[in-house]
């Protein structure tokens, strides 16, 4: 759970940072095949976290890995004049969404496990409550 919160406030330190600082164009590309990778990095913390496998050195070693690498191929792209950045962005956003519908699934799977816990500790006090109904008309 703390290494939740850790990512969570780094989340949150991002979104603030990058609200109040402007990129020139020239970078645009880099900063965003690295925030692509770090979301991609932080689903999949999230999606870890959910079926309880996270490990903190895998995420930071992921976060900064896949983003390094993201910066490397735009950069070698711009270098080529190849556009080799958007095979970064397939590959990221594809993750990105695989553990979005993995996340997903866990927690609508966990509202439903919840959903027939309660109705069957519900029928369960119903029934409870009709056998000591019956017993106390018994005894009279």
């Amino acid at each position: 759970m703390p290494g939740v919160i850790i990512v969570l406030l780094f989340i949150l330190a991002g979104i603030l940072t990058g609200m109040n600082v402007n990129i020139p164009y020239s970078s645009s590309q880099y900063i965003a095949v690295a925030i692509l990778a770090c979301l991609d990095s932080v689903f999949g913390a999230l999606n870890a976290n959910l079926n309880k496998k996270f490990k903190m050195n895998i995420f930071l070693t992921g976060f900064f890995g896949n983003s390094i690498i993201a910066i490397f191929l735009v950069f070698i792209g711009t270098k080529l004049n190849v556009d080799i950045y958007l095979a970064a962005v397939i590959v990221f956003s594809g993750r990105l969404l695989n553990n979005f519908t993995a996340i997903r699934r866990v927690i609508i799977s966990r509202i439903e496990e919840n959903k027939d816990n309660i109705k069957d500790e519900v029928k369960k006090a119903v029934n409870n409550k009709k056998k000591k109904v019956v017993k106390t008309n018994i005894e009279e």
